[in-house]
């Protein structure tokens, strides 16, 4: 396993578990150096490859495999088990959703559904927000208010599992500044990296991207040949 300068990698991922969740969701806060950061948004954003983009069912071009593919399966879950991906139909992410959320933009309450394998691996660039995570009421409506929420860093991996893949929702609001942050309102704040820049209670949001990392378990061979497919809000 690589650990280049300002990288802590943890030796497995049972020592990033975020205890204060259900099993299993894990989250590293330096996962990737400022100028690997700095090189994989000057990808996003200047090239044709803009903000919205969702990449799959083919190769994934070289900027999001290296260190961020690499890196996730160099990781191993516990002694027994290589990696996240170890039981995915393809052994390996093959699908990055790339997503821009300045200030005041969000997205609703959802999951991901069938189409992918029980692992999300979403890294974090250019600035904090709170994620939330939801349950329905046993009438399938949802819970207005969030059960928990994780608060995402720059450069930061979050890897979501099992059933909060499968039973909650996740969602981001639609607001500028998230509030109320705290060691109590944080599921992950033990794994933070910087929890004392929140300490007045306040993530004052920039512009996030997002690049989301998944298995899709069917890929179809019209899938290969089709360009990019671009997703715009």
């Amino acid at each position: 396993m690589d650990s280049p300068p300002h990288i802590n990698l943890p030796p497995s991922l049972e020592a990033s578990r975020i205890a204060a969740l259900p099993p299993a969701a894990y989250y590293i806060a330096d996962f990737i150096t400022e100028e690997e950061e700095e090189a994989i948004l000057h990808k996003t954003w200047p090239s044709d490859l803009v903000k919205d983009t969702l990449l799959d069912a083919r190769p994934l071009p070289d900027w999001l495999e290296e260190p961020v593919t690499r890196r996730i399966l160099s990781i191993p879950v516990s002694d027994g088990e290589p990696h996240v991906f170890a039981g995915s139909p393809h052994g390996r992410p093959n699908h990055v959703l790339i997503n821009e959320y300045p200030p005041n933009t969000g997205i609703m309450p959802h999951k991901d559904g069938s189409a992918y394998h029980a692992v999300v691996c979403t890294v974090s660039l250019g600035s904090s927000l709170c994620l939330n995570l939801y349950k329905n009421k046993e009438d399938g409506a949802l819970e207005p208010e969030p059960v928990w929420r994780i608060l995402q860093e720059p450069r930061s991996l979050l890897i979501t599992t099992a059933d909060l893949y499968s039973e909650y929702l996740h969602g981001i609001e639609s607001i500028a500044t998230d509030v109320n942050v705290s060691k109590e309102t944080i599921a992950n704040w033990d794994l933070l990296r910087s929890p004392s820049l929140y300490l007045d209670g306040i993530n004052q949001r920039q512009t996030r991207t997002s690049l989301t990392y998944r298995d899709v378990l069917k890929v179809s061979k019209l899938g290969n040949k089709l360009g990019p497919m671009f997703k715009r809000p």
